[in-house]
């Protein structure tokens, strides 16, 4: 069964379900999956600080038109918006992105009234500052799931940190790790989300009605149900205000206290363990490719090079010498699949996944009884894009490694669609 999404198209204004906001648009893979569940993009904001040009801004401008997109520096687009008689980011009804993960530290600020100020995670605050002069009904974040762990020195901290300031804005906010092909899409993405939603002031949470929420009844497991093989829900002081959370939580822990799903209200976390439930349709990375007749030369490996790519893949202990101390120690690697089974969901896709240089992420598929590389349009449908949405931007044809390097920044869109169909049924009951 072909796995191939539909195309991309705004919802009629009859039928439109809400409005949002898009930030760290990317290509966006947000307003693609939002739109089939009838959400209306009616703001974003793109920028990209390490390139001159601005490539992923352009592709989506491309797609969706440069009506309410913005292609600026956040930070600076954000202190306009704060500071300006009009909201330069207009009010919606859900905010959304997929921010980078940083370092979310925190100190009192002196001479802010915010009172807040973040020492590197300068994103995170930008986001926390549209929050709170926007106050939408929903935020919707995603981000890599070490989230929940970092920094090393203080496990669970940066989460910690990023709970409490946005609670106590009025929101109760779910989060869950998730994997894209725990739920039938052909790819192992893992990355955790986070939904919030503002609340009457002064609401409380017992452990009961936060393990109903975790398990059944939130957003979360409404878009992806668990089974009920739960482990014992773990209660987390949140209380402290955020500056100490930044100096003291996780200081000793060899683990992080944040299990994979949770939710939070008001100074206190609940998280347990959870396992999927998934009775659907189940596609691999068979579904997606084309047929070999089609495959441009470019992609195919030649047989000269097929033992280069082999040793990447493989197992390996090497023996190195620290720069500094001169001290010899072993680099190991693990092997990998050579070929990538057809009969699985394919690996992550990375931001390096294009080019025809041997590595060891990369995919390589056996087809035909010859070996190759995939397809820009395969890793579009890979991550639920329509085929060919990342092969234009407004200033001509985007190269093939560009376009990988879109998708290995991209979420799996049909898991959007999924949470946006929550959220329509929750705002328009």
């Amino acid at each position: 069964m072909p796995f191939r999404a539909k195309p991309y198209r705004e919802p009629k204004e009859t039928k439109v379900a809400g409005t949002v906001a898009e930030l760290f648009a990317g290509v966006g893979g947000f307003r693609v999956g939002l739109a089939q569940s009838g959400w209306k993009t009616i703001f974003s904001n793109q920028w990209e600080p390490t390139t001159k040009v601005q490539h992923a801004s352009d592709c989506y401008i491309y797609n969706f038109g440069a009506e309410g997109h913005s292609n600026e520096d956040i930070t600076k687009l954000v202190s306009r918006h704060l500071t300006s008689s009009e909201k330069i980011i207009p009010e919606t009804d859900l905010l959304v992105g997929g921010f980078p993960c940083q370092d979310y530290s925190v100190a009192k600020s002196l001479n802010s009234s915010r009172g807040l100020e973040g020492k590197k995670g300068v994103l995170w605050w930008s986001i926390r500052d549209v929050v709170e002069s926007n106050r939408p009904k929903y935020v919707f974040l995603e981000n890599v799931d070490r989230l929940l762990k970092s920094p090393a020195t203080q496990r669970g901290r940066d989460f910690a940190v990023m709970l409490s300031t946005l609670g106590s804005l009025g929101y109760q906010i779910e989060w869950r790790v998730l994997s894209a092909s725990d739920y039938g899409f052909p790819q192992r993405r893992i990355r955790v989300f986070i939904v919030a939603t503002r609340i009457p002031k002064n609401s409380r949470l017992s452990a009961e009605q936060a393990q109903q929420i975790i398990l059944k009844s939130g957003i979360l497991p409404r878009a992806f149900p668990v089974r009920d093989t739960a482990t014992s829900l773990t209660e987390i002081d949140l209380s402290d205000e955020p500056d100490v959370l930044s100096d003291t939580f996780g200081v000793g822990l060899k683990k992080s206290p944040f299990l994979n799903s949770g939710v939070y209200l008001n100074g206190k976390a609940f998280t347990l363990k959870s396992e999927a439930s998934w009775r659907g349709h189940n596609f691999a990375l068979a579904d997606v490719l084309e047929n070999s007749i089609s495959v441009p030369s470019e992609f195919w490996i030649p047989d000269d090079k097929l033992a280069e790519w082999k040793y990447l893949k493989g197992s390996k202990s090497i023996e190195r010498v620290h720069v500094e101390s001169g001290t010899k120690y072993f680099y190991a690697e693990g092997q990998m699949a050579f070929p990538d089974l057809l009969t699985n969901p394919s690996r992550t896709i990375l931001t390096g996944e294009g080019g025809k240089t041997a590595s060891r992420f990369k995919h390589i598929i056996q087809q035909d009884g010859r070996f190759r590389r995939l397809l820009p349009v395969e890793l579009e449908r890979l991550s639920g894009f329509p085929d060919g949405h990342t092969a234009q931007g407004i200033k001509g044809q985007i190269l093939d490694s560009r376009r990988a390097f879109f998708i290995g920044n991209a979420l799996v869109v049909g898991m959007v669609e999924r949470v946006g169909r929550v959220l329509a049924e929750d705002l328009n009951p």
